[in-house]
């Protein structure tokens, strides 16, 4: 008897109630893959080598591991499993790397390297961000083969192991690899779930550009009590200098820094979102950023400006002197809806009409990626919505993350639409101490990716 829907769906919720996926997915926490680390680079070798190849070649697929093309970047997998050309192609996308563990910073009870339950929780290191992600994505194509006897497409699984130090190698791996990674479109899983209560599907990201604003005065401090209210401060210029760019409520003042207006389709399915950070989260002020706009309108919609470090003198070992110097690390994020090309001269022109010339602007090497949106007609997002909504309920479909992924790369290397299909949730803890994933989210994102991928395997393809 041929397999079905239901029955594929159901072995996925067996593997996962019996236990078997947490235990895997334990097995994967284990390994520290601090991409951060650069002593851990074995480690990341070894995640690919001695856990996801062993685990996709009984599967069918064809593994196989390359170096990084820029020095200090981790290795790359490719598995490929190929039924027929003429079928719809699938490249799935993860990363194997986790930033630092930082155990001492975890609760009691806690270790960064040890899946630990606790209620509705499963805490790890890597556990949101992002290996038990990938970890469904690749249960979820186990069970459609072990149900139906084939995936009835074709499937390429991109993992990286550098993404949490950004990237480095994936352009060009990307770039050099186009026949390998050859696809019909990218279904992939990473970030959170705007709201833990309801799956979503994001078109892209916002982009991001960091750099540094400095003032350097003079060499050396000067006693504070002969020469200060006399000696310009720089920490006091360049303070005034961050206010010019952004009002006390963090509206940006930067002319082009901004859309003219948000697209009306846009604005149209931010109707549908709502943003809940969970419980864990601090009291977000209403009133910060632009005005007139919703929540989730200035999250994934609009730009904004973020002072990441200031410093000047030595806050750990304070000198009663004028100091001569002073530095900004400053972060904008935006959407595609505006020119990036634009954001330093603008800047420039904008520090020099409120009289701060001796403001430098320092563009920073590895500072930069784009925004990236797929095109909301593309056929592949109501075949997306229908099957989730068959499996679980109907998704949030939100223009593009908050935050950043490597969409624009695939999209404009590969020529691929992207949809990302997150199964971790805003209050993850990602990134901090005491990350983790959330049960309910964890099986039911096993559920929907098992649905996705038996109804891809039953169309004869989307273009687009």
């Amino acid at each position: 008897m041929p397999g079905t829907r239901e029955g594929a769906i159901g072995r996925i919720e067996a593997e996962y109630d019996s236990g078997d996926f947490i235990g895997m997915l334990a097995e994967r926490v284990a390994i520290p893959t601090e991409s951060q680390e650069p002593d851990q680079l074995p480690e990341l070798y070894r995640y690919l080598r001695d856990n996801i190849g062993p685990y996709l070649t009984p599967l069918g697929y064809d593994c196989e591991i390359f170096d990084n093309p820029v020095e200090g970047g981790g290795p790359f997998l490719v598995a490929s499993r190929i039924e027929d050309p003429s079928r719809p192609t699938l490249l799935a996308y993860g990363h194997g790397d986790v930033v630092r563990g930082i155990p001492e910073q975890w609760r009691d009870g806690l270790d960064p390297w040890v899946l630990k339950q606790e209620g509705d929780r499963y805490y790890g290191r890597g556990t949101a961000d992002n290996k038990v992600q990938h970890s469904i994505v690749m249960a979820a194509l186990a069970a459609v083969l072990a149900e139906r006897g084939s995936h009835g497409f074709n499937t390429k699984v991109l993992l990286e192991t550098s993404e949490e130090i950004g990237s480095p190698g994936l352009e060009e791996f990307c770039s050099a690899h186009t026949d390998l990674l050859v696809a019909d479109v990218l279904m992939a899983s990473d970030g959170p779930r705007m709201n833990p209560a309801r799956p979503d599907i994001k078109l892209g990201n916002r982009g991001m550009l960091a750099f540094d604003l400095e003032i350097d005065l003079r060499v050396g401090s000067r006693h504070s009590g002969h020469w200060g209210g006399v000696l310009e401060d720089p920490g006091v210029t360049l303070a005034h200098a961050l206010a010019c760019i952004v009002t006390k409520k963090g509206q940006i003042k930067v002319p082009g820094w901004t859309p003219d207006e948000i697209p009306p389709q846009i604005r149209e399915a931010l109707q549908d979102c709502r943003v809940d950070p969970g419980n864990d989260f601090p009291e977000i002020d209403p009133d910060w950023g632009e005005p007139g706009l919703s929540r989730e309108e200035k999250m994934f919609a609009w730009t904004s400006f973020i002072v990441l470090a200031f410093i000047t003198g030595r806050p750990e070992n304070p000198v009663n002197g004028v100091q001569p110097d002073a530095r900004a690390r400053c972060q904008l994020r935006f959407s595609a809806d505006v020119d990036p090309s634009n954001f330093v001269p603008a800047l420039r022109a904008h520090l020099d009409d409120n009289g701060f010339e001796q403001v430098k602007i320092k563009e920073l090497p590895d500072g930069f990626f784009p925004a990236s949106r797929s095109d909301p007609a593309s056929p592949w997002i109501p075949f997306a919505v229908e099957s989730v909504t068959k499996t679980q309920e109907k998704p949030i479909v939100v223009p593009n993350s908050a935050g950043g992924l490597p969409s624009d790369i695939f999209a404009r290397n590969l020529g691929v639409p992207t949809l990302w299909i997150p199964h971790s949730y805003t209050g993850s803890c990602q990134h901090g101490p005491n990350e983790h994933i959330l049960h309910h989210i964890t099986r039911e994102g096993l559920r929907i990716m098992t649905g996705l991928y038996w109804d891809l395997g039953e169309t004869e393809g989307l273009s687009g």
